[in-house]
């Protein structure tokens, strides 16, 4: 059962303004330039910015996209994890990932599942997102072997030549 006090309005803008005011910080611009870019006026920003008022969705991912950082991610991330992994994630390789990954994600569950889409249980989320990150680390300890390889046979080349 979800716990319903998590989505107290004073709690939900809190958490969004701390959000939006870290991606605000982290991207070094002048507050009325992303306030221009997001097409919000400068004073509503500041009190989005502050939790004095409530930034609608489309506020909110303009705000994040004039930051400079992956906006539905981070939205996303806000949402269905916390307002931590959200600022910790902020300008980073990560966000992108995870912004490629979620939006590709339903339209890849539908190709590949096909007609047993219908068929997936909620409890298997979390087991398959573990496997997931599983698979994406080794996909990542393949990368640096060869990596590694490809140094060395490269080396070797510069080597051959010099001698």
């Amino acid at each position: 059962m979800t716990d319903m006090a998590l989505f107290a309005e004073q709690q939900v803008r809190a958490d969004l303004a701390r959000l939006l005011l870290a991606a605000v910080e982290a991207s070094g611009r002048a507050r009325c330039d992303i306030a221009r870019d997001a097409q919000i006026h400068k004073d509503a920003l500041r009190r989005v910015l502050a939790g004095e008022r409530s930034a609608s969705l489309g506020e909110a991912l303009r705000i994040l996209a004039a930051s400079g950082v992956a906006p539905n991610a981070h939205l996303l991330l806000f949402l269905v994890s916390s307002g931590d992994h959200a600022i910790a994630w902020l300008q980073s390789d990560l966000a992108q990932f995870f912004e490629d990954f979620s939006g590709e994600l339903p339209s890849a569950l539908e190709r590949v599942l096909g007609n047993q889409l219908h068929d997936v249980k909620p409890r298997w989320a979390k087991g398959t997102a573990h496997r997931v990150a599983r698979l994406l680390s080794d996909h990542i300890e393949e990368l640096e072997r060869k990596d590694a390889l490809l140094g060395d046979v490269f080396a070797g080349a510069e080597g051959g030549h010099r001698g």
